[in-house]
């Protein structure tokens, strides 16, 4: 049986925490929990857990999951975000992955907005690659979407059940996260050379909102359905407006 470290990054997450590590007991022999200097009892919560609580300032997503991987004490790693849970059909799973042989398994993510749970839009199965040996890749992607990449050739499994994702309690908390996300999509899009326009502007927002409302089923998820979709077209106006802006003053 392979021996399991559980990794998270934290900020303020004394909401979300406890549910999260408590999910993990009798599966994680290891547990990081890597801080951004919080405010709030994060620290409290992670200790009485028996968590091992360290901190580093935050210097995006991808080189905080990085750096946090290095603190593990096992290699077999399984990476959740503070407001992430296990559900019993996934730590039933896991476990059992303890004893496979594959390099890296995915699971399901199952999203609550507001108190809905969100099976279309584009939100569910939103299958993630959360549990790999990490020996046999790394954290990549783009601020703030990170994503695990194993090396060519890596075995890959996929296990039953659910990442139980807590989100957005209230649609001011889901507001907010956009403009911080939408901030640093603008400004690695502009570090990457992409360039934003009026048409992408007015037209990419329509896009998305009829693709995650009509072609993706949002409204089947109802009212919650709908003000996912405008957000996450709002969301899409916010990137390429704010990266239009950038390149006015970096041209």
């Amino acid at each position: 049986m392979r021996s399991l470290s559980a990794v998270i990054i934290t900020f303020n997450e004394e909401r979300n925490l406890g549910r999260c590590l408590a999910s993990l007991k009798g599966v994680a022999d290891d547990i990081v929990v890597l801080d951004s200097f919080s405010t709030d009892r994060t620290e409290a919560i992670a200790k009485e857990h028996g968590a091992r609580f360290m901190q580093h300032a935050f210097d995006g997503h991808i080189e905080q999951k990085n750096r946090a991987i290095t603190h593990a004490l096992h290699p077999f790693i399984l990476s959740l975000d503070a407001d992430e849970a296990l559900d019993d059909s996934l730590r039933k799973a896991v476990l059992q992955a303890k004893n496979g042989e594959a390099d890296g398994y995915t699971m399901n993510r199952l999203t609550n907005y507001c108190g809905s749970w969100i099976r279309h839009g584009g939100w569910y199965p939103d299958v993630k690659l959360r549990l790999w040996d990490s020996r046999k890749g790394r954290w990549t992607g783009v601020n703030p979407h990170d994503r695990y990449e194993l090396d060519a050739g890596s075995r890959i499994e996929h296990l039953p059940g659910d990442i139980l994702h807590y989100s957005y309690y209230t649609l001011a908390d889901h507001i907010r996260q956009v403009n911080y996300f939408t901030d640093i999509m603008a400004q690695a899009n502009l570090e990457r050379g992409k360039r934003s326009n009026l048409l992408r502007i007015l037209f990419s927002p329509l896009v998305k909102f009829v693709g995650d409302y009509v072609f993706r089923l949002g409204f089947v998820d109802g009212y919650h359905g709908f003000v996912i979709a405008m957000v996450s077209a709002h969301a899409t106006f916010l990137k390429y407006a704010k990266l239009r802006d950038l390149q006015r003053v970096r041209p």
